[in-house]
């Protein structure tokens, strides 16, 4: 594991459906599935498109890839997919992590059983949570090391979080919020950072006190940000909201890869690092879902506030060795410093909205980003 081209990564996207006269969401996930499915004779087979919780939403999955190039490729064609799909059903897709006016009440679960489960179990928390994230899976096989991996990687959830948090706008309404999908999502049994681990065993036993207390009943319905994959040999990063633009998904791709196989070298080399209590985790990641790269955040070995731009340049120096290695330096950290200069995604779509005043303007600008170098 420790040549660089041993850490694959698999990019999962959850797409909004809308209707481009309204800019509501739209619940035509099956039409879209079928249309997809079917796909035109004289092409080759289009990516596949997945349910997802809501009918109004879909979900693509890469393949397993060795290098960012191969991340965009696949993220290219699987958007390319899936607006492909929409338009021929008059609809459009857009990549953000909430809708900026749609109503969480006029949305529907999914008709399959484990939405139908979750639903029964979580009731009101599920209805409302119309919301859509970015996963980020890295190849590890090793269970012990990915543990540690976790371990020392948690440390980065809140700068990982201002950097992607695409969610500010919410029932018509300014949240206050970069990423107000992480509000959401946290209010969950099972969500949030993840606690501290001795060790695979320790982290196993948990799983099972979840399991044997009845809080879930199923291992794949621990939504930690980061966690170890139930069906492939991968640490899963789901920290992020889906990213506005391919070139934003790819970077974060990238960051997380090396930040992943950074923390497996310092594993190795028995390297200390802070092992930092959940509740400040948690107040950390309240920081960066609330201000983004705008805020402060923590700089947990000294136990200090920090700029969230200072602690983003310190994630990039500390993964620096890596992304060189894989050839991802100069892509990687000038996609970090146009963001940087020009604004989150949160920051953009509130910027359309105090130009025009208006919140259909900020979907038309939506759709505008997801479909960026595809269409």
């Amino acid at each position: 594991m420790s040549e660089a081209a041993a850490f694959t990564i698999g990019v999962e996207e959850e797409y909004q459906i809308v209707n481009p006269h309204t800019r509501e969401l739209a619940s035509k996930s099956g039409k879209l599935i079928k249309t997809n499915h079917k796909g035109e004779p004289t092409e080759p087979t289009p990516p596949e498109l997945l349910y997802e919780m809501h009918r109004c939403q879909v979900e693509i999955a890469t393949g397993v890839c060795q290098t960012l190039d191969e991340v965009r490729q696949e993220l290219t064609k699987s958007r390319h997919s899936a607006i492909a799909a929409a338009q021929k059903h008059g609809l459009a897709i857009v990549a953000a992590g909430t809708h900026p006016f749609s109503r969480w009440q006029n949305q529907k679960v999914t008709p399959k059983d484990r939405y139908r489960n979750l639903h029964e179990e979580l009731q009101q928390l599920i209805r409302e949570m119309v919301i859509f994230g970015c996963h980020v899976h890295v190849g590890i096989a090793d269970r012990e090391a990915a543990v540690e991996v976790i371990n020392r990687s948690r440390l980065w959830l809140p700068t990982l979080l201002s950097l992607t948090a695409n969610s500010p706008f919410w029932l018509g309404h300014d949240t206050g919020y970069h990423s107000y999908r992480m509000e959401l999502w946290c209010r969950l049994p099972t969500a949030g950072p993840p606690p501290h681990f001795r060790n695979y065993g320790d982290y196993r036993e948990l799983i099972d006190q979840l399991l044997a207390t009845d809080i879930t009943d199923d291992p794949t319905k621990i939504y930690w940000d980061i966690r170890l994959s139930e069906r492939f040999p991968t640490v899963e990063f789901r920290i992020a909201d889906v990213c506005a633009t391919i070139d934003e998904a790819v970077m974060f791709a990238g960051i997380v890869r090396s930040l992943a196989q950074t923390c497996y070298q310092d594993f190795e080399d028995n390297k200390p690092y802070p092992q930092v209590r959940s509740e400040l985790l948690k107040a950390a990641m309240w920081q960066a879902a609330r201000y983004g790269t705008g805020g402060e955040l923590i700089d947990f070995a000294s136990v200090q506030p920090v700029s969230a731009h200072q602690s983003i340049e310190a994630l990039l120096d500390c993964i620096r060795p890596a992304l060189a290695a894989h050839g991802d330096w100069d892509y990687v950290s000038q996609q970090v410093q146009k963001l940087l200069t020009e604004g989150n995604s949160a920051q953009r779509q509130r910027r359309v909205y105090q130009e025009t005043g208006n919140r259909q303007a900020i979907v038309d600008y939506l759709i505008e980003q997801t479909s960026q170098g595809v269409v």
